[in-house]
């Protein structure tokens, strides 16, 4: 194999495909990228047995071949060339030469034939969607999964149509985060669980591209293809819990409250919150009061009163703080509802006026 290509080009193929290597001490080679130039492209391929990409770029072929290196010493070498626009790959002795007008390296080879096939999807179901709208379902969703595999289904982000919308969930058992994004057309093509693990190169990798991709989906993979990208993830085989069962049809009490004023009163009931990171919450529409509580043995305790309109019955419940503030991330509205239904029920939270976002939490014992 030998080949001419700009540096840009190859360096930042490399450096994507480098993040999909896998370390494996009974397979070595999947610490590697493939490289494999043909016809006048250059294809850079990489797995980890979860995730699989396919990044093909158009070069100068003066000899066609296939080579398996190291992903990090590759990547670690292209992107500190800073001087110089085009590089040189040739195959000699089984080793991969790189060389630029300054400089010139030897990267040893791993034997490529070990390498696994990444799976082509033939797409049963197909859906074309912008990648934007597909990144921003799973940002608003994904830390609400459970990092743990014990069940894999928790573990995933859970994704369905629903009429013209793409719907995004993501559950840990203790709180749910649910988003449904508006999409031009949607063909029915059932569920998917994608791997909590595979989440963040998925949105790392999608949130560069501006052209509409294809949305390839089987029952045992997920693939993304555009012109010159090919990206593809397993997807978990199970059962998703029937969410919908825990979310109350109605609320008893109704607190609209600035989103900034919540946010502040919760970073210092942070500093007096327990080991557990519970908050006391009362809401009182009978005396118009709003007040978040917390109380640390060792530090202190903090009561703090937040202006707020409030409707219904009086309660007080627990909560951990950290559930509730990462729901934030996911709200644009400047105001949020926070709709309660008793004691022992979940609290939901959504932007005031955007129904594309719900968040529930659980409550704490005392």
């Amino acid at each position: 194999m030998k080949i001419e290509c700009t540096k840009e080009k190859i360096s930042k193929a490399v450096a994507k495909a480098e993040k999909i290597t896998g370390k494996n001490l009974t397979l070595p080679v999947l610490s590697c990228v493939i490289l494999e130039a043909k016809k006048h492209e250059l294809i850079v391929r990489s797995t980890n047995l979860d995730l699989g990409i396919e990044i093909t770029i158009p070069v100068k072929v003066e000899r066609e071949g296939v080579v398996a290196v190291p992903g990090v010493v590759l990547n670690g070498f292209l992107s500190n060339l800073h001087s110089d626009k085009n590089v040189v790959l040739e195959v000699k002795d089984g080793n991969l030469y790189v060389s630029t007008p300054h400089n010139s390296t030897v990267i040893k080879s791993l034997p490529h034939e070990d390498f696994p096939t990444i799976p082509k999807v033939v797409g049963e179901k197909i859906v074309s969607i912008q990648p934007k709208d597909f990144v921003k379902g799973l940002r608003a969703v994904w830390y609400s999964s459970a990092v743990s595999s014990m069940k894999p289904e928790l573990s995933s982000i859970y994704i369905y149509p629903h009429e013209n919308e793409i719907v995004f969930v993501a559950t840990d058992s203790f709180r749910l985060a649910e988003k449904k994004v508006k999409v031009k057309k949607v063909s029915d093509f059932g569920h998917i669980l994608i791997p909590f693990k595979n989440i963040s190169e998925i949105i790392r990798t999608l949130e560069e591209i501006d052209e509409e991709c294809e949305l390839l989906i089987t029952k045992n993979q997920i693939a993304f293809s555009f012109s010159d990208l090919y990206l593809t993830s397993r997807v978990i085989d199970g059962v998703f819990p029937d969410y919908k069962q825990i979310v109350p049809k109605a609320h008893t009490t109704e607190v609209v409250i600035l989103k900034q004023d919540l946010v502040n009163t919760l970073k210092i009931a942070n500093v007096f919150s327990d080991k557990f990171n519970q908050v006391n919450i009362k809401a009182l529409p009978s005396k118009k009061a709003f007040e978040v509580r917390t109380k640390n043995a060792e530090v202190g305790e903090n009561n703090n009163n937040v202006d707020a309109a409030l409707t219904g019955d009086d309660i007080e419940i627990n909560f951990n703080y950290k559930y509730i503030v990462d729901s934030f991330q996911s709200i644009d509205a400047d105001s949020v509802s926070l709709t309660f239904n008793g004691t022992n029920k979940p609290l939901v939270i959504h932007g005031v006026n955007d129904p594309s976002f719900m968040y529930l939490v659980m409550p704490m014992n005392k």
